[in-house]
Formats: structure tokens, sequence, C-alpha cells
């Protein structure tokens, strides 16, 4: 597969809003997580939280109010940091509004809303749900693709992925085939998820949160911390001039278990195995790899067994949740972000919270910080039901 240039993008999540905010706070080791007891809205819900502040106070574009719920102000939020909105406007004056794509994953969407209505129903005896309900604007998975797509002012071809927490990684393939098809010249691709009772409590139900801020790789580890983000890139055809390229990417679904990975991580190490490939790079080239690494038990070891059985021992690897929570549909962006964030500052972050790494685990996590070469980077994302996808990036011009 040819490479595609990657000519901007950004991300907003607890960490703050763009990339010099993520690229500051890894580098201090600072996390966005707090305790769900201390977080406006979410008072009430288990554990620790990665929300964005002031969301509520975000104002969509004129014409956009059918839209209005906090996944898809998120998304605008989003898009107007680092310039992203105004590189897309470059893209349409070079190729025009019909041949740029928008390929956007979520797995809430605006459940949040669809919550709040139902709330305002009980309160009459649910007699009927409120007048400003709009389910096809804000619950409606697709609802943001084409809220991003209506903001940005580009009508090619759209497409939204669900996928849980593969998501927003699986966009990069998504968006590749259609480049290589030639059904766009350039696309749009990223993800926005927002913080909802829905997944709160569910997770807790599942027994998968933990009562403290996330801390992958640990030997005490567990569970997960919830976060929300909004992240976009801009691919682009290898001509044209850009800071990061898309090397390669792999897709693969073990169906193991509807919410437990293969133990010994086989469909993770397939999606690895296939970005290399397309990449036509070897194990040693990779610098970096950004782990799912959601902090449970499980998942941890299972990538763990991947990594090692695929790239040996010796490469760092390391999970930013500890810095975000878990974004679920956004985090597959997310953490490409902050590969790329990592390739351009020379540095690997650490495995943060983490202070004693399981001796099962056994690969390399780093506890603090290297500054180092970093050219390429190996981004996983891996989902419920065994939707597991890795993205292979690397510097451009």
């Amino acid at each position: 597969m040819p490479v595609l240039s990657i000519t901007a993008a950004t991300v907003t999540s607890s960490l703050g809003a763009g990339l010099s905010a993520h690229e500051a706070a890894l580098l201090a080791g600072r996390s966005g997580l707090q305790p769900a007891a201390s977080t406006p809205g979410y008072t009430h819900a288990p554990g620790w939280l990665g929300a964005v502040e002031s969301l509520d106070a975000i104002q969509l574009p004129a014409g956009s109010a059918a839209f209005d719920c906090r996944n898809n102000r998120l998304a605008w939020h989003g898009l107007n940091q680092d310039g992203f909105a105004d590189r897309v406007g470059d893209a349409v004056r070079r190729y025009g509004a019909g041949r740029v794509g928008v390929f956007l994953g979520t797995s809430t969407s605006g459940i949040a809303q669809t919550e709040q209505a139902y709330q305002a129903a009980a309160a009459s005896d649910f007699d009927a749900l409120p007048g400003w309900y709009d389910y096809r604007h804000t619950h409606n998975v697709h609802s943001v693709s084409a809220f991003v797509a209506s903001a940005l002012g580009v009508d090619g071809f759209s497409q939204t992925i669900s996928t849980a927490c593969s998501s927003s990684a699986k966009v990069f393939a998504a968006a590749a085939r259609a480049i290589r098809a030639g059904v766009c010249d350039a696309a749009v691709v990223g993800g926005v998820d927002t913080l909802c009772e829905t997944t709160l409590f569910g997770f807790h139900a599942l027994q998968l949160v933990s009562p403290r801020a996330c801390r992958p790789a640990d030997a005490m580890r567990d569970g997960i911390s919830i976060g929300e983000a909004a992240g976009f890139a801009l691919l682009e055809r290898p001509e044209i001039a850009a800071p990061w390229q898309l090397l390669g990417y792999g897709e693969s679904s073990d169906a193991h278990h509807m919410s437990t990975p293969d133990p010994d991580g086989a469909g993770a190490r397939l999606a690895m195995q296939q970005a290399l490939q397309q990449a036509e790079l070897d194990a040693g080239s990779v610098d970096y790899v950004n782990l799912h690494g959601t902090g449970t038990p499980a998942n941890d070891r299972a990538e763990a067994r991947a990594v090692e059985a695929l790239l040996g021992r010796e490469v760092p690897c390391s999970s930013t949740k500890g810095w975000t929570g878990h974004c679920l549909g956004a985090a597959g962006i997310l953490e490409a972000v902050v590969g790329l964030l990592a390739i351009r500052a020379g540095y690997v972050p650490q495995s943060l919270n983490t202070e004693s790494i399981d001796p099962d685990i056994g690969i390399t996590i780093p506890l603090t910080g290297q500054a180092r070469p970093v050219r390429h980077v190996l981004s996983n994302s891996f989902g419920f039901g065994g939707s597991n996808c890795s993205l292979l990036l690397g510097g451009g011009a």
C-alpha cells in the first residue's frame, strides 16, 4: 500500500485542547483523570474520569441547532484547535468539497442526550419524550459525521464506524481504501466519544471500573478509568508534503469472547503483523508501541503476549490511558495522535500510574518518560468482541 500523508492533526481530551496541551502533559507526566466524585455532572458515577471541561458552554455554528448535544459540542471544540479546520479548507480548495471524505468513529455518540430526554419524560410520568429531543441529529451514530461534514463544508463520501474501542483507528483503514479506490482525494479521519451514564454504569456492572486511576500493566491493576475525547487527522495522497505518514494498518476479528480477548492475543498479533507487512517494515523498525493497555488483567496480559511474540521484549511499550482514561470510540485517534507527538518530540511516554510491573508481562514498560529518536510508532486499538486494529505511523517530510 502506498503511504498516505497526514497533513494535519489535532486532539482534545481531559489533558486540554490541542497538540501543545497534550505534548506538555506527556512530558510532565500530568494526568487528566480525577475522581468522579469531583467531576461536575458525574459526581454519582464510579471510579475516576477523564472529562473535558466546560462543554456545556460550547456553542455550535449557526444553522447547527439540531445537532446540539455533548458529543457534537466536543466535536466542534476539537475541530477548532491547531488550525485544523483551516487545513481542511485548504484541501477543499485543492480538490473540491465533493472530493474530501469524512470517516469518523464513535461508540456512545449522543447517548447522553437520550438519557436526558428520558429523565425529562420520567418527570411527566413518561407521557412523551420532550419536543426538543432529536434522535437523528444527536443519538444516531452517524450524527457526528454528518455534523462534522456540515461544519467543515465538505460533501464527499461520509462514513461512521462503531466497533467499540477500535472505532477511530479503523477509520484510517477505511479512508485509505477509499482514497486508493478513487472515491476521494483527501479524508478527515478521527473520532469523538463523550461520557454518558450508560457507559459508566455498564462497565461498572461488568466489574471493569477501577476505584482509583487506572494503572496499565501494574501487578495490582484492577480495571479501567473512562474518559472522553475528540481527535481528527487529515489524510492526503503521498505527494503532499506532511509532518507525518500513515505507513500501514492491520485489522482482524478474533471473536474469542464478547468482552474478553484471546488469552494469547492471536487477533492482536495478526493486526500488528498486517500493519508491518503493509509498510514493508520488519519488527526491528518499530521504535515505540502505544498499547491498547486498558488496565484490566486480561487485556494487558494478552496484548503483552502478542507484542512479545511479534516484536520481542526490547521495544518500549506504554499505554497512555493513565493520562486520559479509556476514551472508547475516540481512543484510536487519541492514541494515534499521541504516537504522532512521540515522533515529533522524540519522546516515549511512560506508563503513568504504573508502580510495579506485572511479572507476567514480558515486554519493556517504561516507568519514566524517555527522550529518544522515534521514527515508527505502532498504535494498537482493540475493541469488544475481538475487533482489532493496529496503525503504523511514521515521520514525513
